[in-house]
């Protein structure tokens, strides 16, 4: 496929002005630069990238068919340490910007890479809704919890809009025995890690809703001692913080059993014994009965995107499938795919500097990465020409 440039860029360019469109010079070469390039390759490129573009090595990319533009800014960077990677930054340190320049020229000019065995593209993974997941395995849970996580059984919590970090946190406590509970902990003492995170994400998704159950004690009290717990569970029980549980709405017998549990030491922490101990049964009765009448809130989790869902937003800049058009912008399309989960990778830790790849990134699961990964190594990889456009 080509694409077309207006004639601004190539005139700056033919003007000998770097401004907008020098980092373009490799995608105007001309077939005595691409050779040129090929010669500076073979000699310094091609033990780790392959005779072809084309490499075997993990972890290494192939360069073959990359947008000409994007592997000239990156080969300035590994020269100028922008890039810190030491065997790089010696292969091109004492290359001079046009050997730069018809390098990136040349693997530009070659035929992209396939998705094969050697860019270790995986079978596409089936394609789990963790939310549907979630709703299936949460229904053995229901008895006891309600419809969607809202309480009707006295004694029992909502769990409704609780984040999904506390969720697990619990079930996990319930799991390994640190919180007491014969029936929690044979319900799940099978249920695997995955599914335990898909229960409370669909969980952390329901509405929120006030418990219907009973309180036994006075608000109006319970208002003037929930004033200590403010800091930690938020104003009117509503918890800023994922792994401290919101309190609002939440199954007034629950909560003073969670009380009490921390008063006699049966749930394990400091800070709640600490609070607990000073507290009366009356006293903890108007606490249950003031949080049970608040008006809960929905949580900032937000369902998951699909690989699918990510790929759309990432194909914005990298082009259908990986494809790129941008010559700035590298094609990802059947690129080896440790490299892509390597680089997303140093995206999310900050080793590679970008605000925009830092921003998609920060929020992929590890799951989100190895699906992308995967995903762009089977994809076809198309060449690219570059075309300066006529003046109008």
């Amino acid at each position: 496929m080509s694409v077309g440039y207006g004639p601004s860029a190539a005139a700056q360019l033919a003007a000998g002005r770097p401004v907008a469109g020098d980092d373009l010079r490799a995608a105007y070469a001309n077939a005595a630069d691409v050779a040129e390039g090929k010669r500076v390759a073979d000699a310094s490129c091609a033990g780790c990238h392959g005779a072809n573009g084309i490499g075997s090595i993990k972890d290494v990319p192939h360069l073959a068919g990359q947008r000409p533009g994007y592997l000239y800014l990156e080969l300035r960077a590994y020269q100028s340490g922008a890039r810190g990677d030491s065997t790089m930054g010696a292969v091109v340190r004492n290359l001079n910007d046009n050997a730069l320049v018809k390098a990136a020229a040349y693997y530009a000019s070659l035929d992209p890479a396939q998705p094969s065995s050697t860019s270790g593209a995986r079978p596409a993974p089936p394609q789990v809704d963790p939310t549907q997941a979630g709703k299936a395995a949460a229904a053995a849970c229901s008895g006891c919890h309600g419809d969607a996580g809202i309480s009707k059984t006295p004694g029992t919590p909502s769990l409704a809009g609780l984040d999904p970090k506390y969720l697990v946190a619990a079930m996990k406590a319930y799991k390994s025995g640190q919180r007491k509970n014969d029936v929690m902990k044979s319900m799940i003492s099978t249920v695997a890690d995955a599914d335990l995170s898909n229960i409370a994400l669909y969980y952390a998704l329901q509405k929120p809703g006030v418990a219907q159950t009973p309180a036994a004690g006075e608000q109006a009290a319970g208002k003037a001692a929930a004033a200590a717990c403010a800091g930690c569970h938020g104003d009117k029980g509503v918890s800023g913080n994922p792994l401290i549980p919101s309190l609002a709405g939440q199954d007034a017998q629950y909560v003073a059993a969670a009380l009490r549990s921390y008063k006699d030491g049966a749930r394990s922490d400091e800070t709640m014994k600490g609070i607990a101990a000073s507290l009366g049964e009356g006293a903890v009765k108007n606490l249950a009965a003031f949080y049970v009448n608040q008006q809960p809130q929905p949580t900032n989790v937000r369902k998951p995107l699909s690989t699918v869902e990510w790929a759309q937003r990432c194909d914005r800049c990298h082009g259908v499938n990986g494809n790129s058009t941008d010559p700035r912008l590298p094609a990802l399309a059947a690129q080896r795919v440790e490299y892509l989960e390597k680089t997303l990778h140093a995206y999310r830790t900050g080793e590679r500097k970008s605000p925009q790849m830092a921003a998609m990134s920060e929020v992929l699961t590890e799951a989100d990465v190895e699906n992308l990964a995967a995903y762009y190594a089977r994809q076809k990889a198309r060449a690219v020409v570059y075309i300066a456009l006529p003046a109008k």
